[in-house]
């Protein structure tokens, strides 16, 4: 995927004021709008107009899409990390999707599924628009439920309708059993109210961070459990350590790499729990001593084993 530039593609400075880029897109809509332009690829350059404006346009878009394009060219090649939205705070609309089928590829991957999906929404004359944020935590924290401190960045636009990222800090209670994809409502963290009315509220948007042992699927968590060849070979108890403690493991006799296990209820903690689910993988010691060469030495010799049979 090619890097966009928006600024380029209006002919604008990249600290450029909200007034500047509106004259920009209109005489650019002058000249290429399909319906008077004799140029021949006017529809295509409209398109290209029409998408930059979209995101310079609004101060959300704006300052991630600043934020995210910091030092690339238009044409360069370009991937969004993973989770680079994660600690925006924006409006129920302000990333939405709306619209992004009619834009390119680049449009869609950086704004085609922040926010749009959710349809968060405000409380009408009730109250201010609610704002939405994702933030992500460590795997811990769905089983002790801390206080945690989140920072969001909060874009802003000063007299002139430049963008700037501000800062927030906000202590927040995690809820125990907590889980990808669920919503921390915080009530009357959003958006002011009209004429004095009660503020909106913020959703916060759980996601974990990529955990060195587990994999998270739902409230399951998934392990790969090393084990010895004679643990698998005879059986054993492993202990097998999780998030908020470790649960004894019985490795049947004869097990095999590969080889899935289920704990009831070793999960995220909910109601009712998930589930530890448990690959077996069996290690081989290295024979990297003459007495660990001499013992795999007597195991080819004396067991009629063929792995390929």
């Amino acid at each position: 995927m090619q890097f966009h530039d928006y600024y380029q593609t209006l002919g604008v400075a990249r600290d450029a004021t909200a007034e500047q880029i509106r004259t920009a897109f209109r005489k650019l809509a002058r000249q290429y709008h399909p319906d008077v332009s004799k140029e021949a690829d006017a529809e295509v350059r409209m398109k290209e107009i029409n998408e930059a404006y979209t995101v310079l346009s609004d101060p959300e878009r704006r300052a991630a899409y600043d934020q995210l394009g910091q030092g690339f060219q238009a044409g360069q090649d370009f991937r969004p990390p993973p989770n680079w939205d994660t600690g925006f705070e924006f409006s129920g609309t302000g990333f939405g999707g709306h619209g992004a089928a009619d834009f390119s590829d680049f449009f869609a991957e950086l704004f085609g599924r922040m926010g749009g999906a959710h349809g968060f929404q405000g409380h009408g004359a009730r109250q201010g628009e609610d704002h939405h944020a994702k933030i992500q935590l460590d795997l811990e924290d769905a089983f002790t439920g801390p206080t945690r401190q989140i920072t969001l960045k909060v874009p802003q636009t000063d007299p002139q309708g430049r963008v700037r990222l501000a800062h927030r800090t906000l202590n927040v209670r995690i809820p125990r059993g907590v889980c990808e994809g669920q919503l921390i409502r915080l009530a009357g963290q959003g958006a002011p109210g009209p004429a004095g009315r009660p503020a909106g509220d913020l959703l916060l948007e759980v996601h974990f961070k990529p955990h060195p042992r587990f994999r998270v699927s739902g409230r399951d968590l998934h392990l790969t459990l090393p084990v010895a060849p004679w643990e698998a070979a005879l059986g054993a108890v492993v202990e097998v350590r999780l998030p908020d403690g470790s649960v004894k493991m019985r490795i049947p006799e004869g097990a095999q790499s590969g080889q899935s296990l289920r704990v009831r209820g070793k999960g995220i903690p909910g109601n009712p729990a998930g589930d530890l689910l448990l690959e077996l993988a069996v290690r081989l010691p290295p024979a990297d001593t003459p007495q660990a060469r001499q013992l795999y030495e007597t195991m080819a010799r004396e067991l009629a084993f063929d792995p390929r049979r």
